[in-house]
């Protein structure tokens, strides 16, 4: 029976299909998750976690109990779980399709193919000599008939997991290196002909020891499956691609019925050829390759399914994969003997052969190495070949348990070999740190600004548009802008695909010539600037996990020589109908990424609150007024600095208040003097200069924030640059964003009604990049004060 009455009648749920189902699936996926987060540190693909909660949940572990093993695992359920964990291997095939692009793997140079061929066929070659040891050695190898054996052996030891490879290149940030590239355009190659192979595989395959076809009937299986293909690919991709059109208007909502159509495809197509005598996953697969990869179908299709399929169904197929796995099978020196031989020959014949080939293609040795471990990943791949060998019984249990080691072992390794073996050039060593005064200071023309402005997404490009401009000096050097957007990579295969779309362009995705929703309305944004041009735009989308997503910022700051970073804030603050204030939060993460960013940049950073930052017009009557905020510090100096770039722009209104204390103290540094002193001399009768006395530095503060006359608010972050008087004035207030500073977080606030955006500024200086927490500040302060009169007034900032 499907369900129970309840334990109040007397019905044990687990012996119930449907109970004892939820309860298996939780299990499974409760153990594969526990392990992910265990081999996290180690960087391992989740493939590899999912295998193992299988063969602990199974017999070779937890199962040697066979009170638990009957209880949770019956024999009679496990068609049940079969078939629900099929049902998911049969949509991942298909995003496995989807992800696939087969133009870049028309586009395949000489080299990619060289190495596949080779990846490809040494190793199939080596499973002749391993196939014929097996059979001789492994008790009922020799009652499946000799080519079906070698098929199956030759597929799986020659075998590329392409989804894994993908997911393991980004981990490692290598997707867009030489060996990166090389090997997913090679894996790319290699996946289509293992599944072609693993067609043929099954196509000669018997049901079961001593049951051999007619080879008539293998080649009506093979003609029907070249037929399948011919159709699918001559009349259904351009029915697709009507779909996908039909799908895709822009901001339009995919109609559900398409959705629904496609979801019915993916399973008549693997009816068909389940029905023609192919496994069922093999259609599936085709009938993604036919879903057309441009435009927004097949990202929002990925979108509806993936998280399901990937996170629910697929950890089931695995998992039952290591129920069946028992390594109490592999028992005695020959067994063990056999599993080295089959470890050896795979990793030999695919790194060796994959080695070999991308030396006499040029590539560098260290560089050919680590491709020979990126194409030995096994892993999801590797695990269908041999369910499908174990279903049609031409594995028996001792070789499907080899095998399934031989993936584990080969996928395990290829992250620390190569992190071992290949170390992109990414020196740190002799950085230079670059600030805006030191580009000021030049008469040069060749120190043009060049700056890198960060984007979560096309809400952020107005106010980008508008800061860039203010900054865009009319009379000196052009300036140069990098556009970078910042995508998530995640556990997402619609992540993968963004990254086929980006790569080719160096590291970490610099776009040039592609065009995308994206890229073409950021470009139409800033043609005007071009054709000016007085400003050089280059779009870039770097695609990385939020953990590391600060060292390709910082990589690209360092390598393209930028003079300041811009980063959205993680918050943006829109004011609505009504003056009702609406907050747009895209997470904590990104929050961190900003702070990554201020401690290890190499230049001076800018973080932009963004309250509805509009574009200055080039009028006479139509200005844009900016507030420069100065307490005194190497931040507030560095904010004088832009302050006077956009002094230069005749739309754009400056005003510096420089705030001083009512008690009279000596002011903070000769530097600060200096600094204000130059400053008023260059910009005398373009700048308006303003100096408050404060008794209440956060009344005042937020007098000008929110009185509305100024568009945009610089701030220098400043932790360590206030006098000690000033600071105390803050040092009882709960700070909500450290990172922006105390006046920076003050002003980003929400509570306080403030209606101007906010730039806050930081000076990058490596002894500087440490956080000191206001209220530390001021104990030090108030300690020295009270051993030395004024001794620790302007203390904080000498260090400048």
């Amino acid at each position: 029976m499907t369900s129970s009455n309840g334990v109040w009648q007397g019905d044990n749920p687990l012996n119930f299909s449907f109970p004892l189902l939820i309860v298996q699936t939780t299990l499974i996926l409760a153990l594969t998750r526990f392990l992910a987060f265990l081999l996290k540190p180690l960087r391992q693909p989740k493939v590899i976690a999912e295998i193992l909660g299988g063969i602990l949940l199974g017999p070779s572990a937890f199962g040697r109990n066979q009170d638990y093993l009957h209880r949770i695992f019956p024999s009679w359920s496990m068609p049940l779980l079969e078939t629900v964990a099929s049902m998911g291997l049969l949509f991942f095939l298909f995003l496995v399709g989807l992800e696939l692009d087969l133009t870049s793997i028309r586009r395949t140079g000489r080299r990619a193919f060289g190495i596949a061929f080779s990846g490809i066929s040494l190793p199939f070659i080596s499973a002749i000599g391993v196939a014929f040891v097996i059979r001789k050695t492994v008790d009922g190898a020799d009652k499946v008939g000799y080519g079906q054996f070698l098929v199956f052996m030759g597929v799986a030891l020659s075998v590329t997991a392409f989804p894994v490879l993908a997911r393991i290149l980004a981990e490692l940030k290598l997707l867009t290196t030489t060996v990166g590239e090389t090997a997913m355009s090679a894996a790319a190659f290699n996946d289509v002909v293992a599944w072609i192979l693993l067609a043929l595989a099954v196509a000669l395959a018997g049901d079961g020891p001593g049951e051999h076809k007619s080879p008539l009937i293998s080649i009506w299986v093979l003609l029907s499956g070249v037929a399948f293909v011919a159709f699918m690919m001559i009349v259904i991709r351009p029915a697709m691609k009507w779909v996908a059109r039909r799908c895709s208007p822009e901001g339009d909502v995919v109609d559900e019925a398409y959705i629904c159509l496609t979801l019915a495809g993916v399973m008549v197509s693997g009816f068909i050829t389940d029905l023609i005598g192919i496994h069922s996953i093999f259609g599936a697969f085709i009938f993604g390759l036919t879903i057309p990869k441009e435009g927004e179908f097949a990202e929002r299709l990925m979108e509806r399914i993936e998280d399901f399929v990937s996170g629910l169904l697929l950890p089931l197929y695995f998992a039952s994969s290591g129920l069946k796995t028992d390594v109490a099978r592999i028992n005695g020196g020959k067994a063990w003997g056999l599993l080295v031989l089959v470890i050896t020959t795979s990793c030999a014949g695919k790194i060796m052969g994959t080695f070999a080939v991308a030396l006499m293609f040029g590539m560098a040795a260290r560089d050919s190495l680590a491709l020979g471990f990126l194409m030995n990943t096994k892993g999801l791949v590797e695990l269908i070949v041999l369910n499908i060998g174990k279903e049609k019984k031409v594995l028996n249990d001792e070789i499907f348990a080899i095998l399934v080691l031989m993936a584990l072992f080969t996928t395990f390794i290829t992250t620390p070999a190569v992190m071992a073996v290949y170390k992109p050039v990414r020196s740190s060593s002799a950085l230079t740190h670059r600030k805006l005064r030191d580009l000021t200071n030049s008469n040069s023309s060749k120190h043009e600004l060049r700056i890198l402005a960060c984007l979560h997404g096309l809400g952020n490009v107005p106010s980008l548009i508008s800061l860039i401009e203010s900054t865009r000096s009319t009379k000196k050097s052009q300036l140069k802008l990098f556009i970078m957007h910042l995508v998530e990579l995640t556990e997402r295969s619609s992540s993968i695909i963004m990254v086929h779309r980006a790569r080719r362009n160096g590291f970490p995705f610099i776009s040039r010539l592609r065009r995308g929703d994206w890229h073409d309305r950021v470009a139409g944004a800033f043609q005007a600037y071009n054709q000016l041009g007085r400003v050089l735009v280059r779009p870039t989308t770097v695609i990385s996990p939020l953990s590391t997503m600060h060292e390709d910022i910082c990589h690209v700051a360092e390598t393209k020589r930028v003079t300041m970073v811009v980063l959205p804030f993680h918050k943006q603050q829109l004011r609505g109908e009504g003056d009702q204030e609406t907050i747009e939060n895209v997470g904590h993460e990104w929050r961190l990424v900003n702070q990554r960013v201020l401690k290890n940049a190499p230049c001076s950073v800018a973080v932009l609150v963004d309250r509805g930052f509009e574009t200055p017009c080039h009028t006479a009557t139509s200005t844009q007024s900016v507030c420069i905020l100065f307490f005194g510090g190497v931040d507030d100096r560095e904010a004088l600095e832009l302050g006077g770039l956009m002094a230069e722009h005749p739309a754009v209104k400056v005003v510096v208040v420089r705030f001083v204390e009512d008690e009279g103290c000596e002011r903070n540094e000769e530097l600060d003097e200096a600094a204000m002193a130059e400053f008023r001399s260059k910009w005398d009768g373009m700048v308006e200069y303003i100096e408050k006395t404060t008794s209440n530095i956060v009344e005042d503060v937020l007098g000008l924030g929110q009185c509305g006359d100024y568009d945009l608010i610089v701030v220098g972050k400043g932790q360590r640059r206030f006098p000690s008087l000033m600071v105390a004035k803050l040092a009882d207030r709960q700070v909500e964003h450290p990172e922006l500073g105390p006046i920076g977080d003050l002003l980003a606030s929400s509570g306080y009604r403030i209606s101007s955006s906010v730039l806050v500024i930081q000076q990058h200086e490596p002894e500087l990049t440490e956080e000191i927490p206001v209220t530390k500040v001021v104990q030090n302060d108030s300690e020295k004060l009270k051993g030395d009169g004024n001794a620790g007034v302007g203390e904080i900032s000498k260090v400048v």
